[in-house]
């Protein structure tokens, strides 16, 4: 059996569903998008706030910061 290559690893879309979810984005109108894209945004950054930081913190992430070094949506 053969190892896959670095290229083919990074062409194998992930297993969460977010992949499946941005080629239904994808495909929808221009005015769709935004909107769509805007609640997948709100999706993911709910799931990454839940997450604790790291295994000493049961506080989650601050969100302004998160947002703050992503810049304005």
């Amino acid at each position: 059996m053969s190892e896959e290559t670095p290229e083919e690893r990074d062409a194998t879309p992930p297993t969460d569903g977010l992949w499946s979810r941005l080629s239904l984005i994808e495909g929808q109108p221009l005015e769709d998008r935004a909107a769509a894209y805007s609640a997948l945004h709100d999706d993911l950054t709910k799931r990454l706030e839940s997450v604790p930081r790291d295994a000493g913190s049961s506080t989650p992430a601050d969100p302004s910061s998160t947002a703050a070094r992503l810049g304005p949506r």
